[in-house]
């Protein structure tokens, strides 16, 4: 094991309980840390009880935090005729339709979230071996695949978060820069966790929401109370 740095020790000793600390209180320890050279993501990580191999206990989507994520987000948009300029406008940053599809063959993966109208799936359809792992592959569960693409840029743009679980059934997903006011990020905290909390499938048995951490991008994670 390799031996922590001296801020990553000074960080672990401002919070030694290790007891879950209700979200508000959560974040005001995570802001307490030492700071960094850079605005840290402040990213939540809920353990859910779901059986991640089951096709059918899969938990993914997209949500609207109140307060954004406070970081400039890169969209594009599949669409042809009039949606074009819609897409633009809305804060698209690059637009097209088959053409683009040819640009990301070609190796071309400079933007966060890929939005797409169903008319252009037929090309899209192709991507999804380079798409597929990199997380951004457009599909109507997560909204991406749109017949409002506009309004579907502007959310993104906006801060709107996709999310999917991993392999072991934990839900990643940021929520805000370190610099937000607490009250900012514990709402936007509390809201994804409500959010993920209706998404329980159906043959999910037991406890659904079984942890939640918050933690900023270089400081140690703290364990958050859940309610119920």
């Amino acid at each position: 094991m390799g031996k922590l740095s001296k801020r990553n020790v000074a960080n672990m000793s401002i919070c030694s309980e290790k007891v879950p600390l209700p979200i508000a209180e959560a974040v005001k320890v995570v802001k307490s840390y030492l700071d960094t050279k850079f605005d840290e993501t402040i990213e939540v990580s809920l353990r859910l009880g779901i059986d991640p191999r089951q096709s059918t206990q899969g938990v993914r989507g997209a949500f609207s935090l109140p307060h954004g994520i406070g970081k400039e987000v890169r969209v594009i948009a599949f669409c042809e005729g009039p949606l074009v300029e819609e897409a633009k406008e809305a804060g698209a940053m690059e637009v097209g339709g088959e053409e683009l599809a040819k640009k990301i063959e070609g190796g071309w993966l400079d933007f966060d979230v890929a939005i797409a109208h169903p008319s252009t799936m037929r090309f899209v359809g192709k991507l999804g071996r380079i798409l597929g792992p990199q997380g951004k592959m457009p599909t109507p569960k997560t909204g991406t695949v749109n017949i409002d693409v506009a309004s579907a840029v502007k959310e993104f743009v906006a801060g709107k978060v996709e999310f999917r679980n991993d392999a072991g059934g934990i839900v990643h997903a940021p929520v805000g820069k370190k610099s937000f006011e607490v009250e900012k990020l514990a709402e936007n905290i509390s809201a994804f966790i409500d959010h993920v909390e209706t998404l329980r499938p159906t043959s999910s048995k037991g406890v659904f929401m079984r942890k939640a951490y918050v933690k900023a991008t270089m400081s140690p994670a703290i364990q958050l109370q859940l309610s119920g």
